[in-house]
């Protein structure tokens, strides 16, 4: 078990290096959760694969603005199934939106959405 001023540590080490992924992942590894960056499937790479105990998550972050689409959704579905994880969908900032079918395929697969503010980068860590 980290203390708390190593986990800050931490996250503010994940926001300089990856951004708006690090901003996530520092909010899971907060929040008690063991966090993997970036980890490969065959559908492509899940931005932040989160576990606490029996729990899994398969995180994926949307950061550019414009429509979601429902192809989006399916994707993380996939990748939650093969890595037998939960699916969350992080809508990151006000530019992206969640279409229609998006949200009704959401609701269908079971994926979870969320929606992050954005905030300043914080200063970089040695």
């Amino acid at each position: 078990m980290m203390s708390i001023a190593r986990i800050r540590h931490e996250r503010t080490r994940l926001e300089v290096r990856y951004g708006e992924v690090g901003v996530v992942a520092g909010r899971y590894l907060e929040a008690g959760y063991h966090v993997r960056l970036f980890h490969p499937t065959r559908y492509g790479e899940v931005h932040v694969l989160a576990y606490k105990g029996d729990t899994r998550l398969v995180v994926e972050v949307v950061k550019e603005a414009g429509t979601v689409g429902a192809e989006v959704v399916e994707r993380v579905a996939r990748k939650a199934e093969l890595l037998k994880a939960r699916p969350v969908l992080i809508l990151y900032g006000n530019g992206p939106r969640l279409s229609e079918e998006a949200r009704s395929r959401a609701r269908e697969t079971g994926v979870k959405v969320r929606r992050i503010r954005a905030r300043r980068p914080p200063v970089a860590v040695p």
